[in-house]
């Protein structure tokens, strides 16, 4: 391989010259190379506080990764596209009695999960359409689910793989949804700021060492002119009071594939 590298490296050379070559017969025909105007002076950073002593521990735990084995769920085949979300939504409940029981803070979740089955009202199903792209970069597809988390209004974001025939979360986050998209490998959810004019953005992508979808970036953003009237509020709260929150949707880029799961509704209503 070393002795092949010279010769790549000298073809390359004159692919350069070629190209350079060609870029200057095109500017002489324009009459020659144009300024583009004053270049800015670079700024090097300023470091502030050089005999500040570093913090050796974050100030407040955050959870970049969540992982889960879900029980009690099979997979076909290997086949992600087998298995029922329902189910799904079912074992997590069974899993996390804290969130879900009669004193956790999603306890009417459990009500509304029963509407998902054949012969109920699916109206009032909570899970939304689940989506399916590879996420996790091995050539199969994952899952992506959402369903409501009453009597809040939040929604669960909740990303599914498949790994030594078993199915396992990679990604769980619960938080007040205007919209959630994926990009590429990366799943990206929108959420509403306290300031008008402005909403929240959070990134996960796939972290091949924790094995898990991992946060990976935060914006606040602005998304419009502030509604005539209305002045902008001091400070920003995570979200704003269930009776003024937007509802929740779920969108996906056109490549993604969606399967609307058996008695589940497609608008969380």
């Amino acid at each position: 391989m070393s002795a092949r590298r010279p010769a790549r490296r000298g073809a390359r050379a004159a692919a350069v010259v070629a190209l350079l070559s060609v870029a200057a017969v095109g500017c002489g025909d324009r009459g020659g190379l144009e300024g583009a105007g004053a270049t800015p002076t670079a700024v090097s950073p300023a470091r502030l506080w050089p005999d500040l002593r570093p913090a050796s521990s974050p100030a407040y735990p955050y959870a970049v990764a969540t992982r889960e084995n879900v029980k009690g769920v099979s997979v076909p085949g290997d086949d992600i596209r087998k298995v029922d979300p329902v189910d799904v939504v079912r074992a997590e409940i069974a899993a996390h009695p804290d969130d879900y029981g009669s004193k956790g803070a999603y306890h009417a979740t459990v009500d509304r999960v029963r509407e998902c089955g054949p012969g109920r009202v699916r109206a009032r199903c909570p899970l939304l359409s689940a989506y399916y792209r590879d996420l996790t970069g091995d050539g199969r597809d994952d899952m992506t689910l959402g369903f409501r988390l009453y009597p809040t209004n939040q929604t669960a974001v909740r990303v599914y793989t498949v790994e030594k025939h078993r199915l396992v979360r990679v990604l769980a986050d619960n938080d007040a949804i205007i919209g959630v998209e994926l990009a590429g490998r990366a799943l990206i959810e929108r959420s509403p700021a306290g300031i008008a004019g402005y909403e929240y953005r959070t990134t996960w992508i796939w972290d091949p060492d924790r094995r898990a979808m991992v946060f990976s970036r935060d914006e606040f953003l602005r998304t419009g002119r502030v509604p005539h009237g209305r002045k902008p509020s001091p400070s920003a709260s995570a979200a704003p009071p269930a009776s003024a929150a937007p509802p929740a949707s779920v969108s996906a880029t056109p490549s993604a594939s969606a399967t609307a799961s058996p008695g589940a509704s497609a608008s969380g209503s």
